[in-house]
């Protein structure tokens, strides 16, 4: 589909791709779903929760959506990113959204950009807030810039749909209500709609324990301030106490010191944790878009005036080297 002079009164619905794995519905989804019911009212329209792949699940009506499109195809039992992208161009010149959201995910990072090149809508990645514009209804994109150093409102005024991805846990999922019921409508893509040069021969599945932040209850992460690897382990010995798990600045990833895998931040994971234990963290924008929706913030610093130690809900001056270890012994 080849968009340049739009007719935008044609496009309607707030749409979400309906993350999945293993045929289960990924939590991001219903953070999705929140997003788009607050845009759908806005605009007096209806949230699509589009599921490619799989089947539609209750729990999508309940968190908010009001339509279910559901497609399936020989090849989507595997993700493939040319097959998935044939079924939403389809399913987007037949039904016209006027927005869909992706989740900023490995999967949505790799399909939902192929799909804005191909429907001309321009995409705007890992955004941390969406709004309606009141006055023309366009979709108001805000994430960070230049190296996150500055927040950017984004519109896309010429073209629909409009595109955006979100990264997990910015969004909060909206409280369930069983109660609510939905239509799921059913797609068959055309002969000859999906064209595919590649196949999933196997997929192997690591048998090392990941490291998933974003589920953790508290996190204790620590930045360039715990000087090497042994500092990380005395964290690690404070999260264990708490529960928890242990994250880390940009910088201490770089330097070597931790995984990348515990990396909070812009270039990392984004976590709403109960708890955010920061030590030795300056709080550069590019690690607080990554922790600043979480529940309750301590920060642990030498230096009272960094941007962490204003944003914490509980700031305490002092060395990491001797508050951690009394905290744990405490615990």
């Amino acid at each position: 589909m080849r968009i340049t002079d739009i007719d935008k009164s044609l496009f309607t619905n707030a749409w979400i791709i309906a993350e999945t794995i293993g045929g289960h519905i990924h939590p991001v989804t219903y953070e999705l779903i929140g997003a788009a019911r607050g845009l759908a009212d806005a605009r007096g329209s209806k949230v699509a929760a589009v599921v490619i792949g799989g089947e539609a699940d209750a729990s999508l009506f309940a968190y908010g959506a009001d339509l279910a499109i559901v497609v399936n195809a020989p090849g989507f039992s595997g993700f493939n990113d040319e097959l998935e992208c044939a079924a939403l161009n389809y399913l987007i010149e037949k039904h016209k959204p006027e927005m869909v959201l992706c989740a900023a995910t490995a999967r949505g990072r790799a399909l939902i950009p192929r799909v804005a090149v191909q429907t001309v809508s321009g995409l705007t990645a890992d955004c941390t807030g969406l709004a309606i514009d009141p006055e023309t209804g366009d979709l108001l994109q805000t994430r960070p810039a230049f190296g996150g150093n500055i927040m950017a409102t984004i519109r896309t005024s010429h073209h629909r749909p409009q595109m955006a991805t979100v990264r997990p846990n910015v969004m909060k999922a909206p409280p369930p209500d069983p109660s609510r019921s939905g239509e799921i409508i059913h797609e068959t893509l055309p002969v000859g709609a999906a064209r595919n040069a590649k196949r999933v021969i196997e997929t192997v599945r690591s048998g090392e324990a990941q490291i998933n932040l974003s589920e953790a209850k508290a996190i204790v992460s620590g930045g360039r301030a715990m000087k090497g690897p042994e500092g990380f382990n005395m964290l690690k010995r404070l999260a264990d106490k708490l529960g928890g798990a242990v994250g880390a600045s940009r910088a201490a990833v770089d330097a070597g010191w931790v995984a990348y895998p515990h990396q909070v931040g812009q270039t990392g994971q984004t976590v709403q944790t109960a708890l955010y234990i920061a030590c030795g963290i300056s709080g550069q924008i590019q690690h607080l878009v990554g922790m600043q929706s979480c529940g309750c913030i301590v920060a642990i610093d030498k230096n009272p005036d960094t941007p962490m130690m204003r944003l914490a809900d509980i700031a305490v001056t002092g060395d990491v080297f001797e508050i951690v270890p009394a905290m744990t012994e405490a615990l």
